[in-house]
């Protein structure tokens, strides 16, 4: 079985934590529906190193113009400031690309903002760090606005900044890593620091 790969976008100034939940949960096979059906590749605007927010030097694996949508099974939008200076353009422009063919985009805090000054928050459920804050864009999309942590509308997942683990989680249920049982217990686990639905499944040979 050929990897499916899940790209995320990487720029000078990202914030590392947004993402890391997800790309570990995608990257690591272990308890895994299909294990290694998904691998991680970074996509920038251009060949050149970048650093995180953190300090984290990378290097892309890939260019945005490079990167063709049908051969990608979602791509991963992470905050940072660099988005409230209306940076990262060719990021958007791949992401309506995406969007134009049914390819999941998953952004995180900043990132939707972007989205939602580019238009493509007028027309679906979405949330963000504040309702405030989209609707300094003057975007149309207000009264689809939800004050939640995350939430996934057909191929679009948006989230708070400050929702790591609940942007993996609507990551995790749109590619169907996990059995929902699985997930679920992963949530349950990490979000709640419920472990009895994990063990459950431990008990079962199926721990997570």
């Amino acid at each position: 079985m050929e990897a499916q790969t899940v790209h995320l976008f990487i720029f000078n100034g990202l914030a590392d934590w947004e993402p890391a939940v997800a790309i570990a949960g995608i990257n690591n096979p272990r308890y895994q529906r299909e294990p290694g059906r998904f691998r991680v590749a970074t996509a920038a605007a251009t060949a050149e190193p970048v650093t995180t927010m953190g300090g984290v030097r990378i290097l892309p694996d890939i260019t945005l113009a490079d990167l063709t949508p049908t051969a990608s099974a979602m791509l991963i939008l992470p905050g940072g400031d660099s988005w409230e200076r209306g940076e990262n353009r060719e990021a958007i422009a791949k992401a309506a690309e995406f969007l134009a063919i049914g390819i999941p985009v998953a952004a995180i805090c900043a990132a939707t903002q972007a989205l939602a000054r580019a238009g493509f928050l007028d027309n679906r459920l979405h949330t963000s760090n504040a309702h405030e804050y989209l609707k300094a864009t003057a975007y149309r999309g207000s009264s689809l606005y939800r004050n939640i942590p995350a939430i996934a509308d057909g191929n679009l997942i948006t989230a708070s900044g400050t929702a790591p683990i609940d942007f993996a989680y609507q990551i995790f249920g749109t590619l169907q890593i996990y059995t929902d049982e699985a997930l679920n217990a992963w949530y349950a686990l990490f979000k709640h620091g419920n472990a009895s639905k994990a063990s459950a499944l431990a008990s079962q040979g199926q721990p997570v």
